[in-house]
């Protein structure tokens, strides 16, 4: 687990808001007993969490497309090309919808923004070291850490099941 005690309870009182407000149909699919807990999401989201990303493109649109997601410190994080038209997106419209699924059994959904960070700033080295544990000793030599951006998703709403068929 990376989430410290601090990030866990802003976690969860992020799913409970989340649910408290939630209408009929989503709480008619997540029923209480497959809802995640933080500390549930911070055990199970270790390593690369594809994501499907959604971003506003310059007309308003809603654009998708799969990302490496990792899970860090309560939040999703992401990179992508420095010319990417996703980051291109994100400056001018921050906002961002993004879903984690396994199957039917497993289903992670945020809303909110994302924030870039410059990660030559010295100021990111916990992810950069879960960078090389998630992708291996040769992730330095990629050349992604300092040259593509990253950036993580601050949630204003979080949906989290694990269904069971069997209840």
């Amino acid at each position: 687990m990376y989430e410290t005690r601090v990030e866990l309870e802003s976690m969860q009182n992020l799913l409970d808001e989340s649910y408290q407000n939630a209408g009929k149909h989503l709480l008619s699919i997540h029923q209480d007993s497959w809802r995640l807990s933080a500390i549930d999401l911070s055990d199970m989201l270790r390593g690369v969490c594809v994501l499907n990303l959604a971003t506003i493109n310059r007309v308003g649109a809603p654009i998708v497309a799969p990302v490496d997601g990792l899970f860090l410190a309560g939040k999703f994080w992401f990179g992508s090309a420095p010319e990417s038209r996703r980051f291109a997106h994100i400056r001018r419209d921050n906002r961002v919808s993004a879903s984690y699924t396994v199957g039917e059994e497993v289903s992670v959904v945020v809303h909110g923004h994302a924030h870039e960070v410059d990660t030559r700033s010295g100021d990111y080295e916990q992810l950069h070291d879960y960078c090389r544990e998630t992708y291996g000793a040769r992730y330095d030599e990629w050349g992604y850490w300092g040259n593509a951006p990253f950036a993580w998703i601050e949630a204003n709403r979080m949906y989290a099941i694990k269904m069971s068929h069997r209840d």
